[in-house]
């Protein structure tokens, strides 16, 4: 038998110090291009929205962009754009995220510009209610108005879970909000954007001691708040099948998606990881097993793909989440039969074992793409920032390549064994011109 190839650990450097008001910050310098990434981590997602208020986590990203204590409306834009840079920010179930990335002479700039919010956004009813039609139309785009919209990020977690935290629609109701006020939103900022409860992260081409001296001069007069507690959002795993259909009245053809519990992916780390070389074995490449039966032997779907987490942030998630298989079907296809398939394959999985090379092959592909996303520096300054927000353990960026290597084909087969149908929750999307 061939040896197994050995994925090393990246070298990129982590230095990490907290100020005196509960900031956490994570460094990791890089002089090969003047380029640096700035990224803030907020501690909150979906997850913590408060029943009557979907939506607002999301909302509440937008409303970050809207001037600051020093900054009006737009000024963002402008400071991050005229030094030739890119910015952005994004809602998680678990966390949000604000980022730059600039010339390495923009450095300083990106750091004014994230204390300056952080010690305040210009929560305006004007502000409020232009974002919350920006999000409503964001809804219309991205859901209501395209074909399999939501699915199955916004359709599966009700199907599995049944706490609001982690059953409810993460994009809001249109009446929660239209119903929100300013007031709400100051107190989400109090209660959740407070230093303690936050991680700014810088990646690139910078001195430590100058850009700490940096970090100090703007973020160390921002006022300390302590972090909330965070909320436990477990539940109890599946018992039998949850299965339902909805008709999507734009979607061409049928689809179909089932989610399975894993473990912890942050308090049992070394049983979870096997679950995401799983996703990858059953789903990665046409030599993978259900592409090969699904979609070029029984040609009972068309195309196929298999993640950990909702949102496919597999590194970035508490628990719980979930391993997830999506398939998009030919014209009148049989959902039914796919799960079925999967089931069998899976069984197969179990019984007889991976063929040879079929790890190897997937390991490596999973390492070749974890070692080209931290080649840029948001790649490594964000998910610093959440590694060390929800582990304190930044440096595992480093070492994922290297520890999905060292997964072993009996995990990956005790893993398989635990996918079975009666803990499984699938949802079907009946097509619009077929219903």
């Amino acid at each position: 038998m061939a040896p197994r190839i050995k994925i090393p650990a990246t070298k990129y450097p982590v230095e990490r110090f907290t100020l005196g008001n509960g900031l956490r910050v994570v460094l990791s310098p890089d002089r090969s291009a003047p380029v640096v990434g700035v990224a803030v981590v907020y501690d909150v997602g979906i997850r913590s929205e408060p029943e009557g208020r979907t939506g607002f986590a999301h909302l509440f990203e937008h409303l970050m962009f809207q001037g600051s204590a020093n900054l009006e409306k737009l000024a963002h834009f402008r400071h991050v754009q005229g030094a030739g840079g890119s910015f952005n920010g994004s809602t998680h179930l678990d966390y949000t995220d604000y980022y730059e990335v600039l010339p390495s002479g923009g450095l300083e700039r990106a750091l004014f510009l994230e204390a300056d919010r952080m010690r305040g956004p210009r929560l305006t009813e004007e502000n409020l209610r232009n974002q919350v039609d920006v999000v409503k139309e964001e809804i219309r785009v991205n859901v209501l108005n395209r074909p399999y919209g939501g699915f199955p990020w916004l359709k599966l977690p009700p199907v599995m879970f049944t706490t609001f935290a982690n059953a409810h629609d993460g994009y809001g109701s249109f009446e929660d909000l239209e119903s929100a006020t300013v007031e709400d939103a100051q107190g989400f900022f109090d209660r959740y954007y407070a230093c303690g409860n936050a991680v700014l992260s810088v990646a690139g081409d910078f001195d430590v001691a100058q850009a700490t001296a940096m970090i100090e001069r703007h973020f160390g007069g921002v006022e300390a708040r302590p972090a909330p507690v965070l909320p436990d959002f477990d539940e109890p795993g599946l018992t039998a099948e949850r299965r339902e259909t909805y008709i999507d009245r734009i979607a061409p053809l049928p689809a179909v998606a089932g989610a399975w519990g894993v473990p912890d992916p942050i308090g049992h780390f070394d049983r979870y990881l096997p679950y995401s070389v799983l996703a990858e074995v059953l789903t990665d490449g046409d030599a993978s097993r259900l592409v090969e039966r699904l979609v070029q032997r029984d040609r009972t779907a068309t195309t196929l793909g298999g993640y950990i987490g909702f949102m496919g942030d597999e590194y970035q998630v508490r628990n719980p989440t979930a391993l997830l298989l999506q398939a998009h079907l030919p014209p009148g296809g049989d959902a039914g039969k796919v799960l079925q398939t999967i089931d069998e394959e899976l069984d197969r999985l179990v019984t007889d074992g991976l063929k040879p090379g079929e790890l190897d092959r997937t390991q490596a592909r999973m390492a070749t793409r974890l070692l080209q996303s931290t080649d840029d520096v948001l790649g490594r300054a964000q998910p610093m920032a959440v590694l060390e927000l929800q582990r304190g353990r930044p440096g595992l960026l480093n070492e994922l390549p290297k520890l999905i290597s060292e997964v072993t084909g009996d995990q990956i087969v005790a893993a398989a064994a635990t996918l079975r149908p009666e803990n499984r929750a699938s949802v079907e999307v009946i097509p619009g011109a077929a219903a």
